[in-house]
């Protein structure tokens, strides 16, 4: 769509007349003008096309303009929305208001007004897109709200963020452990419509599966034994703001269930309660786990996947963000000196090319882990190979050689690969799981989780030697 000078409005009135009123006198002025009668294809075009300003009638026979105007502004928050009214009551403006829209007009209409009128709201809309891109522009000189990274894998982050926060949509992030996922959410709730908002965050698998739904969607009083006081839960807490829910996978099927319905219905029902409470929080979620093949084994809920990835957000692994390695490593030192009150500068030569080279396979969270020791334990002004934690200084690119094939008929899946080093990593620390963990950056449970599923796939490929083994029925 071409973009006049004037600005691109887009004009809703169940009356085709007045439509075509307004049409003529706002491209009398220059404007390039759209009119709709429909409010559903209105939506529709204001979240698809690129418009400066929207001017909806109040009554649009069975569909309200204030409705129409909270639709329109939940997919497209900074673009303006006119709404025009025949009643001129303090009642009706403060609803407008309240709907987000930007401004009223009441009939009959003067029609300089509301050209007057329409042409602030497409100044309105134009300075903040160019506040955004001057944000976006600093943004990615100094880093991008917490995170941190100049690499083309984290810019293709970065660039996600920016065209997602603006929207309503529901985010999925996905990504190893230790890769900053709540970071990449915080991200998009600082840089949406809602950044005045709450963030509100919760990691599933912390919570026991008897409590999950309480501390979600609240409960009533006397709900339950300990239940003393009513409470409204997390969902309501996000109300104007996002609600964080890590470690989505590893949420039980049966809350999965009352998951769907609350993100369906936009209304939460407390433990104990007998009413539907609605809610308005923008719903983002994140997973170290591969979601696709848990709906494939049945441990995750299909459509509940598909409500909750409309938008994907994949955080890549340290190892594979080149050059972002020495930004972290100085950032991280930077900010623990000053916390512990020492005069540390950086890294020496050595220890960041040790630093360079290891794996890291607990990604930037094991890295931060690093640094802060680090700075705790040196005696100089620059962090030395001395300082660094023995599997960092002890590392060398060839032990992961060795795990890997080293010809095409030798060549092996990612999960084995997975397989190898974990049972090398064991090995190495003598069955140690609390080790292993910490080597490994994941959490015990994780660990525990992967072993699990180890010994499952020894049983499976054990099973048909053991059936070949039986005499034929």
């Amino acid at each position: 769509m071409t973009t006049p000078q004037t600005g691109n409005v887009l004009c809703l009135d169940d009356d085709q007349d007045a439509c075509d009123l307004l049409a003529t006198a706002l491209e009398a002025r220059g404007f390039s003008v759209r009119t709709e009668t429909s409010a559903e294809v209105a939506i529709s075009a204001a979240t698809d096309d690129e418009f400066d300003a929207v001017l909806t009638d109040l009554q649009l026979g069975d569909t309200d303009g204030l409705a129409v105007c909270a639709r329109i502004l939940a997919a497209r928050p900074s673009l303006p929305v006119v709404v025009v009214t025949g009643n001129a009551s303090m009642d009706t403006a403060v609803a407008a208001m309240r709907a987000g829209a930007f401004d009223f007009l009441t009939k009959p209409l003067d029609l300089d007004l509301v050209a007057l009128t329409v042409s602030r709201a497409v100044q309105h809309h134009r300075l903040k897109l160019e506040v955004q891109r001057l944000r976006s522009e600093v943004a990615g000189a100094q880093g991008f709200e917490k995170l941190l990274g100049k690499s083309r894998a984290m810019r293709r982050v970065f660039d996600v963020i920016s065209r997602v926060a603006q929207t309503s949509a529901s985010v999925l992030v996905s990504g190893e452990s230790g890769t900053g996922k709540e970071l990449v959410a915080r991200a998009i709730h600082e840089r949406s419509a809602r950044a005045e908002g709450p963030f509100v965050a919760i990691n599933c698998a912390a919570v026991p599966a008897s409590l999950l739904e309480s501390e979600l969607f609240g409960h009533a009083r006397g709900a339950f034994t300990d239940a003393k006081n009513a409470r409204k839960g997390l969902f309501l807490e996000a109300n104007g703001g996002t609600l964080f829910l890590d470690e989505i996978g590893e949420m039980p099927l049966d809350m999965q269930v009352k998951l769907l319905r609350a993100l369906q219905e936009r209304q939460v029902r407390p433990v104990g309660g007998d009413k539907e409470v609605p809610f308005d929080a923008r719903v983002v979620t994140a997973t170290n786990r591969d979601l696709e093949a848990e709906v494939g084994e049945k441990r995750f809920r299909e459509d509940l996947y598909y409500r909750i990835n409309v938008v994907s957000v994949e955080v890549p692994p340290l190892r594979e963000r080149e050059g972002d390695v020495p930004v972290l490593a100085q950032a991280f030192v930077q900010r623990f000196a000053e916390r512990h009150g020492k005069h540390v500068e950086g890294l020496a030569p050595t220890a960041l090319e040790k630093i360079i080279n290891y794996q890291w396979p607990g990604n930037v969270r094991e890295l931060e882990n690093c640094m802060e020791r680090a700075v705790a334990m040196t005696q100089s002004d620059r962090i030395v190979v001395a300082d660094l934690p023995e599997r960092v200084r002890a590392y060398r690119p060839e032990q992961v050689n060795a795990l890997l094939p080293q010809s095409v008929e030798e060549l092996v899946t990612v999960d084995e690969l997975e397989t190898r080093y974990l049972r090398h990593v064991l090995g190495l620390v003598k069955g140690n799981k609390s080790r292993a963990a910490r080597i490994l950056g994941y959490d015990r449970r994780t660990l525990y989780r992967k072993l699990e599923r180890l010994e499952v796939g020894r049983a499976t490929n054990a099973e048909p030697s053991r059936q070949s083994a039986a005499p034929p029925s």
